[in-house]
């Protein structure tokens, strides 16, 4: 049976050959189906109360390079059907909860850490995290190294309030868990991580068509969308002048005000071209159109936040373009035989771009095509600049401001 068969009700007992042998058997063979190590950890948990093992308290540690945080912690308590998931931010390490921890002290070599958490707490170790299990009315409390390839360490930790805490047997139930879960755990957090990375990487969208098998050089598909596509002012000056360090943080700052709100408000970045950028909106939503304006709202404001803390440091306001268009792009593998790029082309992106180059000649930071605005639902101010000569294109394209 497996757990999409049937979710298990907390302390239920059923009898088994060999305390923890059901468990083992399950892990191994009646997980294939489920996506989540959090829901397996906690069906693990349930199943090992149901063959006698008296835990009420367990926890998993798992340590992923993630852009915004190190990894995350899965925990379980008695009576639930589920866990809770906690990100772990990379400063840690740094915190008076983590240091001097049983998980810190098996992330730093240990092979495991067993308290009693009953004795006088003067004489076993001393952390915040024990006083919290006795206050909960745990009485055991053991930690162990979950090994995945190449020896990268996690952490399992199991907790009981049975008088006598775990016996023999029950430890001994818990360690032969250990290498199948470090199996079932790996196989979700590089599934997971890969998601993570393609998410990152190529964005939400494009990682799921991905993941789903679009790999193939030339495959993809016709899209209608609004395409934005932003550039810094006056980049080669600064990265010119300024040190390297701050050219990157200046970078980061940047893209963090641009690109926030582009995902907030639905949109998907697909490249950074050094100081520029290219996201798309999907008219798959009807709201695609007024969402990009709402994003390019937001990010005005960011940008203002921005140079009002780089002023405070002295450093000069940065400036930018942005080019609206909406046509139809083909979204797809484009590159090499061995390294491909998922990305969108056509015309409305090369239209896109040469309307962020006029930005400049036209002097607004916002320009919109009249494609775009024909689609655009909802009340913004536009303000029409005209008709100008695009390189590359036989018409002239009419223009509109957007200063919102």
């Amino acid at each position: 049976m497996t757990v999409s068969d049937a979710h298990l009700v907390p302390g239920q007992l059923v009898p088994s050959q060999r305390r923890g042998d059901d468990v083992v058997d399950w892990l191994t063979n009646g997980t294939r189906d489920e996506r989540f190590i959090d829901n397996i950890f906690a069906q693990m948990c349930i199943r090992l109360q149901r063959a006698g093992i008296p835990v009420k308290r367990a926890s998993l540690h798992v340590q992923i390079n993630h852009p915004l945080w190190l990894g995350a912690r899965i925990l379980w308590s008695d009576g639930m059907e589920g866990s809770e998931i906690d990100r772990i931010d990379y400063d840690v390490g740094a915190r008076s909860e983590f240091i001097g921890s049983p998980v810190s002290e098996i992330f730093h070599g240990a092979d495991e850490i067993r308290e009693t958490l009953t004795r006088d707490r003067a004489l076993g170790r001393q952390h915040a995290v024990y006083d919290d299990m006795r206050a909960q009315g745990l009485t055991d409390y053991v930690a162990w190294p979950i090994f995945h390839t190449l020896g990268k360490r996690h952490c399992v930790t199991f907790a009981t309030d049975r008088r006598d805490g775990f016996d023999e047997a029950d430890i001994d139930a818990l360690k032969q868990l250990l290498p199948v879960l470090a199996l079932v755990s790996e196989i979700r957090i590089k599934n997971r991580l890969a998601r993570t990375l393609l998410e990152t990487y190529v964005g939400p969208h494009a990682g799921e068509m991905v993941l789903a098998g679009a790999t193939r050089r030339g495959s993809g598909t016709t899209v209608l969308a609004a395409i934005m596509i932003c550039d810094l002012r006056d980049f080669t000056r600064i990265s010119d002048n300024w040190p390297r360090d701050d050219v990157i943080d200046l970078l980061n700052g940047y893209f963090d005000a641009m690109v926030e709100p582009i995902t907030q408000h639905g949109g998907e970045i697909l490249k950074f071209i050094g100081d520029g950028l290219l996201a798309i909106f999907p008219l798959s939503d009807p709201q695609a159109c007024a969402k990009l304006l709402y994003a390019v709202t937001d990010a005005r404001k960011a940008m203002a936040a921005l140079n009002a803390r780089n002023a405070e440091i002295g450093r000069a306001p940065l400036n930018y373009g942005i080019g609206v268009h909406l046509g139809d792009v083909m979204y797809g593998n484009i590159g090499s035989l061995s390294r491909l790029d998922f990305t969108v082309i056509g015309p409305a992106v090369n239209m896109a771009s040469r309307m962020e180059a006029l930005t400049k000649q036209v002097g607004r930071n916002v320009l919109l095509s009249r494609a775009f605005a024909e689609h655009l639902e909802g009340e913004f101010a536009l303000e029409r600049v005209g008709e100008y000569p695009v390189r590359g294109f036989s018409e002239p394209i009419e223009l509109f401001a957007y200063e919102g």
